[in-house]
C-alpha cells in the first residue's frame, strides 16, 4: 500500500502545482486523507483535475457525511440558471461527478458506513432524475402545452425507480432501472396545437433519458435501462395508470413481481393522490393476500438462469452473481417478501437491510442466519462499491490487476489479497448455506434419481387414466382386491372435472409432479379408501391456486402431516379444503404444539399487529385466520393424544375468550370514532362486560360450539358520549357497541364466520334489550328469572371486562345462586324442563344413543350439576363458585352433599361422553353412537337421576 500512497502523493503534488494552490494549502492537515482518496480511486483524481475548486475545498475542510444532504434543493438551485438542454446536460454531469467524488472520499477514508454510502448514492440519483424531469417538464409545457385530464387537472410524469435505486442501495456505477407512468389520458392545453398526453409524456421520457444517458464531453450521468416496463423494449415508453393496471392484472409475470418489490415512486409523497393510487394499484400484484409459495420455484428458476449465464459468459470471481454472492442474499430476502408479504405487512419494505431483521422476528430465519447475511451483504456491497469507485466502471468481478487488488484488500482492512479472499470465502459459504436451505441446491436435486414407483405414477396419473394402468401401479401397494374400481372412479371423475378448470400451464405441471407423491404416500396407508377422497378434495379446492399446489410440492414435510391428520379427522380435512392457508401451519413439526393457555391474548395481539389498524376487513379476516390456525393446532394435539379432552376444551375456551376481547376492542374503537365515549369514563377503558354462558361459561367449548353471550354495562342513567361526530346517550352507545360486536362475529368473509353467537340467554330473551345495565340484570335475575334461567346462570362467567366489573358480575351470580329454594319445587321444575327438552330434541331411536340429548347423556349430567348448585348453594356458598361441571361435582363432594363414589362416577361418565363427542366432531359426525355403547355410564346417570328426583312424579328416565 505504501507504494500506492507514494504514487498518490505525487499525483496530488502535481494537481496542486497545476492549479497554482498556495504553499500553505500544500501543508494542510487534510493532505493524508486526500492522498488516501486518490490512492483508492482514479475517478477521484480525474475529478480533482477537472474541478480545482473541489480540491481547494477539501484542502480547507475534510468532507463529512453531512455534506451529502439536500441534493435536490442544491441541484434545483443550480438548474434555476440553466436555459438550454445542452446546459442542463453539463450541469447534471458536473453535479453528479462532484458528489460522487465526495462519496468516494468518505468511503476511502472510512468516514461513512457502507449503508450510508449506497443510501446517499441512491438519494443523489433520485435528486438528479427528479430535477431533470421537472426542468424538462416545464420546457415541454412551453412547447406543447400542459397535459391535463378530462377534469382539466394537470398531469405529472411519475417515475418508478426499480432495483437498487428503489431500495436505496445504489452502487457507484449502477445502471438505473426506470418505469414511466402518468395518471389519466387527455391532451395538452395552453399551446397552439394540443397533443395527446401519451405523446407528451413519451417525448418527455425520451428527452429525460437523453439528458441522463447520452455521453458528452462531460461523460454521462446514469446509464438508463427501461426494459423493466410492461412489454419491455417492445412496449410503450410511458403508460397510463389504467394501462399499467390492465397489464399487471392480466400479463404480469413472476420476475416482474420480484422486480416490483423494490419499486419506489421517486419523490414519493404519502399525501399525493397520484402516488397513493399508484401504490394501491401495484400492491396486489406484488403481494398476495395468501401465503405465496410459488415464489420459491420462480426464484429458483431465475437463479438457475443466472447460473447458466455465469457459466456461459465465464463470469468467474463475480461477487454479485456467483455462489454466495449479493444476488443470492437478495433472493433469500425477496423469497420471504413474495411468499409472506401479503400477510406480514412488515415485510413490504424496499430496503434489504430493513427487511432482514424482520425475518428473525417472524421466526423465518434464525438470529444467527440474519446476522450472517447482514454481515456478508455489507462486506460484499462495500467491496462492490470500492471496485466500481476505482474508475466509475460497472463491474462486480474481482480484479486481476495488483493495484486494484491492493485497493480492495485495504478497503476491507485485510493485510493481503489472500487474507481478503479468505474473508470473502467465509461470507460466501454462509450465504450459500442459507440459500441452499431455503431455495435448494439445484445441483444436488438434479442428481437425485426419481423412484420407479413415482415415475410409474407420473405416467399413469393423467387425464386419460385407464383401469389397467392403475391396477399395475396398485400391485406395489397393500391394496385390497376389489378396491381398484372405486379408486379408478375417484381418480377418473376428479381428472374429468379438472379438465374444465383454468388451471394454467404452471399449475398443471405442479400437479403432474405432486399427484404421484400423493398416490405413493396414500396407498401405503391402510385407510387409503378413507384418505384418498379427503386429500383429493383438498387438492381439488386449490387447483387454480398454484401457489398452494407448489407449497405441497416444495415442502416435503407437509404432505405426511396432512395425510396423518386427514386420516384421523374429517373435520380437519374439510377445514383445510375450505381454508388452504392452514397448510402453512403444517410446514413445521410443531403442528401439535398449542399456545400456553394464558398466552392466547398476547399471541393474537402479535398476530394482528401485522395488519393495518384502519383496515377493518383485514382485521376481521385476521381474527378468523387466527382462530382457524389455532383450532388446527388444538385438533392435531387432540387426535395425536397430546391433549386430554379437558385440556382440549380449555384451549378452545381460552382461544374464544382472546378473540372476544379482540372483537370488543375493535368494535369499541369504531363506535368511539363515530360517537365519542361515554362521559362517565375517566380512563378510556370500556365500562363493559361480556358474560359467557353454556359451554363457554363452563370452560367446555367443543370444536363446533357457538357462543352464548350476554352484554352488561355500568353507565349512569343520564350519561352521554363526548368527543365524537355525534353525541348520543351512553345507553345508546352500548347498544350500538353490542350491535357492532354481533356484526363482527356474524360477518361472513372469505375466511368464514368467526363464531355463531346466541344472545337468547339475555334477560327477557329475544324480547329483551341487547345489552343491560348491571342493576337491571341483577333485578331480573333475583326477581323475575325462571328456574331454567337460574340453571343457565350456574354455567355463566365473565369472559371480558375489567377485574372490578368481573367481580361485580360474580357477586350478582353468587347472590342469585345462593338464594333459598324449596328442594321439591326446584326438582320438579328441573324435571319439567328436562322432559320438555327430551320430547322436542331427542330422536327416540332405541338402536342409537345420542350422547347429548338421550337419557343418561350429557344433558342429564349438566342438569344434575345445576340442581346441586341451586339446591345447596344457600347452605354451602362454595357450591356457587365454579361454572364447570367437573369442579361443581368436586365442590359437592367437598361439601358432603354428594357421596364421593357417586361424584367420581358422574365425573367419569361426563368426561368419557365428552371425549367421544370431541372425536366425533373431528370426524364431522353427529354425537350419536350405537345403543350398545357406554352402557355403564348411562346406567349410573339414570340410577342417580331416579334417586334424586324420585318424588317429583316425573318418569323421564324410565321411559
Amino acid at each position: 500500500m505504501q507504494s500506492l500512497l507514494t504514487q498518490s502523493q505525487q499525483t496530488l503534488s502535481h494537481l496542486l502545482q497545476t492549479h497554482s494552490l498556495s504553499a500553505d494549502l500544500q501543508n494542510s492537515p487534510q493532505i493524508p486523507p486526500l492522498v488516501k482518496a486518490i490512492a483508492m480511486s482514479d475517478f477521484v483524481a480525474k475529478q480533482l483535475a477537472k474541478q480545482p475548486d473541489l480540491l481547494q475545498q477539501w484542502l480547507e475542510k475534510t468532507p463529512s457525511i453531512v455534506d451529502c444532504d439536500h441534493y435536490l434543493a442544491r441541484l434545483q438551485a443550480v438548474l434555476a440558471a440553466v436555459e438550454s438542454e445542452e446546459e442542463l446536460q453539463r450541469a447534471l454531469r458536473q453535479f453528479r461527478h462532484r458528489e460522487m467524488a465526495i462519496l468516494s472520499f468518505l468511503q476511502s477514508n472510512d468516514l461513512a458506513t457502507p449503508q450510508q454510502i449506497f443510501e446517499r448514492l441512491s438519494d443523489l440519483a433520485e435528486s438528479v432524475i427528479l430535477s431533470a424531469r421537472d426542468w424538462l417538464y416545464q420546457r415541454l409545457c412551453g412547447e406543447y402545452g400542459t397535459p391535463v385530464n378530462a377534469q382539466g387537472e394537470p398531469q405529472p410524469l411519475l417515475i418508478l425507480g426499480m432495483g437498487k435505486l428503489g431500495g436505496r442501495e445504489l452502487n457507484f456505477s449502477s445502471d438505473i432501472d426506470l418505469i414511466f407512468t402518468y395518471a389519466d389520458v387527455g391532451e395538452t392545453v395552453g399551446a397552439r396545437k394540443p397533443i395527446e398526453n401519451s405523446k407528451f409524456f413519451t417525448r418527455l421520457g425520451q428527452r429525460l433519458i437523453r439528458a441522463l444517458d447520452e455521453i458528452t464531453v462531460d461523460g454521462f450521468v446514469y446509464r438508463t435501462d427501461m426494459r423493466l416496463r410492461p412489454f419491455g423494449d417492445s412496449g410503450a415508453l410511458v403508460l397510463s395508470f389504467d394501462a399499467m393496471e390492465a397489464y399487471y392484472q392480466e400479463q404480469g409475470r413472476d420476475w416482474e413481481r420480484y422486480a416490483m418489490i423494490k419499486a419506489k415512486i421517486l419523490g414519493e409523497d404519502p399525501q399525493n393522490p397520484h402516488h397513493k393510487y399508484l401504490r394501491s394499484l401495484l400492491r396486489p400484484f406484488i403481494y398476495r393476500r395468501y401465503l405465496d409459495f410459488s415464489a420459491i420455484q420462480s426464484l429458483r428458476e431465475m437463479k438457475q438462469k443466472i447460473s447458466r449465464e455465469v457459466l456461459r459468459r465465464g463470469l468467474t470471481d463475480n461477487i454479485k452473481l456467483g455462489a454466495g454472492g449479493i444476488r443470492e442474499i437478495e433472493f433469500i430476502v425477496q423469497t420471504f417478501q413474495l411468499m409472506r408479504g401479503g400477510r406480514d405487512n412488515i415485510l413490504q419494505q424496499r430496503s434489504l437491510l430493513m427487511v432482514l431483521p424482520q425475518l428473525a422476528s417472524l421466526n423465518l430465519l434464525s438470529e444467527t442466519q440474519v446476522e450472517q447475511l447482514r454481515a456478508a451483504y455489507l462486506f460484499l456491497r462495500h467491496t462492490e462499491n470500492v471496485l466500481q469507485a476505482i474508475d466509475d466502471q460497472q463491474t462486480q468481478t474481482l480484479p486481476s490487476h495488483e493495484t486494484d487488488r491492493l485497493r480492495l484488500a485495504t478497503a476491507n482492512h485485510c493485510n493481503s489479497w489472500q487474507a481478503f479472499l479468505v474473508e470473502l470465502a467465509e461470507h460466501q459459504a454462509k450465504v450459500r448455506a442459507v440459500f441452499n436451505e431455503l431455495i435448494g441446491d439445484d445441483a444436488k436435486e438434479s442428481e437425485t434419481p426419481e423412484s420407479p414407483q413415482l415415475a410409474m405414477w407420473r405416467d399413469v396419473l393423467n387425464y386419460q387414466i385407464t383401469p389397467e394402468e392403475l391396477a399395475v401401479c396398485l400391485q406395489n401397494y397393500p391394496v385390497q382386491a376389489g378396491d381398484e374400481a372405486a379408486i379408478f372412479t375417484l381418480f377418473s371423475n376428479t381428472f374429468q372435472e379438472w379438465l374444465k378448470r383454468p388451471i394454467g400451464v404452471r399449475g398443471r405441471e405442479v400437479l403432474r409432479k405432486l399427484l404421484p407423491q400423493i398416490a405413493d404416500q396414500v396407498f401405503r396407508q391402510s385407510n387409503y379408501l378413507l384418505l384418498l377422497p379427503r386429500v383429493l378434495n383438498i387438492v381439488d379446492k386449490i387447483t387454480t391456486r398454484t401457489t398452494y399446489l407448489e407449497l405441497l410440492l416444495e415442502k416435503e414435510q407437509i404432505l405426511p402431516q396432512l395425510l396423518n391428520l386427514c386420516g384421523k379427522s374429517m373435520m380437519i380435512a374439510e377445514q383445510i379444503a375450505r381454508h388452504p392457508m392452514l397448510l402453512d401451519e403444517l410446514m413445521t413439526s410443531r403442528v401439535c404444539e398449542v399456545v400456553p393457555l394464558d398466552q392466547y391474548p398476547n399471541v393474537l395481539q402479535e398476530y394482528l399487529m401485522r395488519i393495518p389498524e384502519d383496515d377493518e376487513e383485514a382485521l376481521i379476516d385476521g381474527l378468523r385466520q387466527f382462530k382457524q390456525s389455532q383450532m388446527l393446532h388444538i385438533a392435531a394435539a387432540d387426535i395425536l393424544d397430546v391433549l386430554p379432552v379437558m385440556k382440549v376444551s380449555d384451549h378452545l375456551t381460552y382461544l374464544a375468550e382472546a378473540i372476544i376481547g379482540a372483537v370488543v376492542n375493535l368494535a369499541w374503537k369504531q363506535v368511539v370514532a363515530r360517537f365519542g365515549q361515554p362521559e362517565h369514563l375517566t380512563d378510556g377503558k370500556p365500562d363493559f362486560v361480556v358474560i359467557g354462558y353454556g359451554k363457554l361459561g363452563g370452560i367446555e367449548l367443543g370444536y363446533n360450539s357457538d357462543l352464548d353471550l350476554v352484554f352488561l354495562h355500568n353507565a349512569p342513567e343520564q350519561s352521554e358520549t363526548v368527543g365524537g361526530k355525534k353525541s348520543i346517550s351512553s345507553h345508546q352507545f352500548y347498544l350500538k357497541l353490542a350491535q357492532k360486536i354481533n356484526g363482527i362475529f356474524n360477518l361472513n368473509t372469505s375466511a368464514g364466520v368467526l363464531y355463531d353467537v346466541d344472545m337468547r340467554l339475555r334477560p327477557s330473551g329475544e324480547a329483551g334489550l341487547l345489552v343491560s345495565t348491571f342493576n337491571a340484570y341483577e333485578q331480573y335475575q333475583q326477581n323475575e328469572a325462571w328456574t331454567w334461567e337460574s340453571q343457565a346462570l350456574v354455567r355463566a362467567r365473565a369472559v371480558y371486562g375489567s377485574p372490578e366489573l368481573r367481580e361485580k358480575f360474580e357477586k350478582i351470580r353468587r347472590d342469585t345462586l345462593e338464594m333459598p329454594r324449596t328442594s321439591g319445587q326446584l326438582a320438579e321444575e328441573i324435571c319439567k324442563m328436562r322432559e320438555k327438552m327430551y320430547v322436542h330434541l331427542s330422536q327416540h331411536n332405541p338402536e342409537q344413543f345420542h350422547l347429548k340429548t338421550d337419557q343418561g347423556g350429557i344433558t342429564d349430567i349438566e342438569f344434575m350439576a345445576q340442581f346441586l348448585v341451586l339446591n345447596h348453594a344457600n347452605a354451602y356458598p362454595q357450591m356457587a363458585i365454579w361454572s364447570d361441571n367437573v369442579r361443581i361435582f368436586d365442590s359437592a363432594m367437598a361439601c358432603g352433599v354428594l357421596p364421593v363414589v357417586e361424584g367420581e362416577a358422574l365425573k367419569n361418565a361426563y368426561i368419557t361422553l365428552r371425549n367421544q363427542i370431541h372425536h366425533l366432531n373431528l370426524l364431522n359426525q353427529e354425537p350419536i353412537v350405537s345403543a350398545s355403547e357406554f352402557v355403564a355410564e348411562r346406567q349410573i346417570v339414570q340410577k342417580l337421576w331416579r334417586q334424586w328426583f324420585a318424588n317429583t312424579g316425573k318418569t323421564l328416565i324410565n321411559k
